[in-house]
């Protein structure tokens, strides 16, 4: 393993993580609060030790698929240190399991949160908790992959093992134009909604964190009722950059590229689209009896529909009091999420589309045992290969999933909560259901169980393997340091 190469990238994600500290230390100039400077000595100290660890570039600058899983998996995990130390600086935060927990599901855009009033936290950490969505939205490494000087192979060994879907193709044939393209959609996308909901009548910096939330498919508030105190018009506005940021991105490159017809051909598109509108629908006539308004009973389960399934975790409802339906419907959406490519958790559409088909195979193969029947996407042949990786990252999901449920459960609270906690960290969503619901937090927990779901929120957004590969003891024989 090239050592080397893994501390020089961590080096840049120190840096450029040293340099966003840069952004709250504005704000807290805006609203004249002491703990700018906070971040600004934050700042300053992770670029100087940035610097220094990228000073020298290593002569070996390849990096493979174990070392792009090594990297990726500690590139998330020094990031989360790093933005956790402004949070007990400042002493908005007392306890560093807490800290910890707070900046992982900001970074890993999942909204968990450990307060139970986010308004008592100044501007600057309220800014720096929503900005971490925006960061962990698109990836770290993605927006590295412009700046860090490394073979083409390298850069794709990265990419894959951090962006999430079950494929990563490459837009253009370089991967750092890749990223590039990637960017541009996600920043015009960005300022897209933030002047929508200025022009709408929203304060500028609420218009800023929610549109970091919105655009990561996070899900921190500036307010404790969350997105529920805006206006209606606003909360449409919102629904709708949630259901963009949940598409896959190559939707967007087809269409700027004038391919309109081949972008709405996509099944995971369609298939995308039609589960968030028959899902909201269902739950429409399932809590219609609760406001007796078409109008407003729309709003809110499409709000909540699209939130949930794109993993944001928004709320503008107390859905923990919804009818068992609705929820059930909601906990289905925690696990399928939304498309690959796009910023939002979950298994992803994608996937199971494939397992669709791959059951469909299987019973058909039954039917004509000496059939050969290939597994299309999009009209494309996939690889064997391609499709063993998924059916193992099923098998991963469930295990990891079970396996939490279990350590949980040692907290002695409801079924209800653990299993709804779990769903909502591995899937990267935020809110659950029962003692973690829309008007919870999950500060209950024991230590133990925080480290649990510490890990989940990691490992579900990083797609299961490369928090894996960190743990697995033979990833770290024969490692080199040239």
């Amino acid at each position: 393993m090239n050592l080397a190469m893994i501390i020089y990238t961590l080096g840049w994600v120190v840096k450029v993580e040293g340099a966003g500290l840069l952004l709250p230390c504005l704000i807290a100039g805006v609203y004249r609060e002491k703990e700018g400077l906070v971040y600004l000595i934050c700042a300053l100290v992770f670029m100087t030790l940035g610097f220094f660890m990228t000073r020298r570039k290593p002569d070996n600058t390849e990096i493979y698929v174990k070392e792009g899983m090594v990297t990726v998996a500690g590139s998330w995990l020094v990031l989360s240190v790093i933005g956790a130390v402004p949070f007990l600086a400042t002493g908005e935060f007392t306890h560093v399991i807490d800290a910890f927990f707070e900046i992982v599901s900001g970074f890993t855009t999942t909204g968990a949160s450990i307060r139970d009033n986010v308004e008592n936290l100044c501007h600057a950490t309220l800014f720096w908790r929503s900005f971490s969505h925006w960061i962990g939205g698109m990836g770290v490494l993605v927006f590295i992959l412009m700046l860090v000087p490394v073979k083409s192979g390298s850069r794709m060994n990265l990419m894959r093992a951090e962006s999430p879907g079950y494929d990563v193709s490459k837009f253009v044939p370089k991967v750092r134009d890749s990223a590039t393209v990637l960017y541009r959609i996600y920043i015009a996308l960005t300022l897209l909604q933030i002047v929508i909901l200025l022009i709408s009548g929203m304060y500028w910096f609420d218009s800023l964190c929610i549109t970091f939330g919105s655009a990561g498919t996070g899900g921190f508030a500036v307010l404790n009722s969350s997105c529920a105190s805006y206006t209606p018009a606003q909360q449409v506005i919102i629904t709708v950059f949630m259901a963009l940021f949940g598409c896959n991105f190559a939707f967007y490159y087809l269409i700027i590229t004038k391919r309109v017809f081949e972008a709405f051909k996509m099944e995971e598109i369609r298939t995308y689209i039609g589960i968030l509108i028959a899902a909201a629908l269902v739950i429409a006539a399932n809590i219609y009896y609760l406001h007796h308004s078409v109008g407003e009973t729309l709003r809110e389960s499409f709000f909540q529909t699209v939130s949930i399934m794109t993993t944001t975790g928004y709320t503008t409802a107390d859905f923990n009091a919804w009818p068992a339906l609705s929820k059930t419907v909601l906990v289905i959406l925690m696990c399928i999420g939304a498309c690959a490519g796009s910023t939002g958790g979950g298994m992803k559409v994608s996937r199971l589309i494939v397992c669709m088909k791959e059951n469909r195979r299987t019973l058909k193969s039954y039917i004509h045992p000496r059939g050969v029947f290939k597994i299309r996407m999009d009209g494309r042949p996939l690889e064997e290969n391609m499709i063993d990786t998924i059916n193992l990252y099923m098998i991963l999901y469930i295990g990891i999933f079970a396996l939490s449920v279990l350590l949980l459960s040692l907290n002695e609270f409801s079924f209800e909560t653990n299993f709804s906690a779990v769903a909502a960290t591995i899937n990267n969503i935020g809110p659950g259901l029962d003692q973690v619901g829309p008007t919870a937090n999950y500060a209950g927990f024991t230590v133990f169980s925080k480290l649990i779901l510490i890990f989940d929120m990691l490992a579900g957004r990083l797609e299961l393997f490369p928090m894996l590969f960190l743990l697995y003891p033979k990833t770290w024989r024969h490692n080199t340091w040239s």
